[in-house]
């Protein structure tokens, strides 16, 4: 692993955390509140979706009949990762949320903290390896 992947791998949960520790700053602090969305919107789905990004990079976009843009897929990849670890970041924070609310335990710090200690445990994964695709059989490849 190259220093580089490692900066990569760790910003996450070093998001995680810088969040977890702005909860010491006074309440409606402009820091407090940029460290918590920055973290929320896309640490943990940056951290899941880095896990299987290789099976995702299998199949690329597949562009437009007419070739405008060359780099069409390279920049229509980038989207679908952007997108993807945004939404996957909402879908954790709205699914522990509701996991805190259903068991009568709610605090925006044990949520914040359950998704530190989810992100960072993300990190630390290894990623999955890309199958190659499926033929059906009997058919020529």
């Amino acid at each position: 692993m190259t220093p580089q992947e490692l900066v990569v791998r760790a910003l996450p949960p070093f998001g995680g955390w810088l969040a977890l520790s702005a909860l010491a700053l006074p309440d409606g602090s402009v820091l407090r509140g940029a460290a918590m969305v920055a973290f929320l919107a896309a640490g943990p789905g940056a951290a899941v979706l880095r896990i299987c990004g290789p099976a995702l990079a299998m199949v690329p976009a597949a562009g437009p009949v007419e070739r405008r843009d060359p780099a069409f897929e390279r920049h229509s990849d980038q989207l679908e990762r952007l997108m993807l670890t945004v939404f996957l970041s909402v879908a954790l924070v709205l699914l522990a949320g509701t996991v805190f609310i259903a068991t009568h335990a709610f605090s925006a710090q044990r949520v914040l903290l359950t998704l530190t200690l989810l992100t960072t445990a993300a990190a630390f994964c290894p990623r999955l390896r890309a199958s190659p695709p499926r033929t059906a059989k009997g058919t020529a490849t």
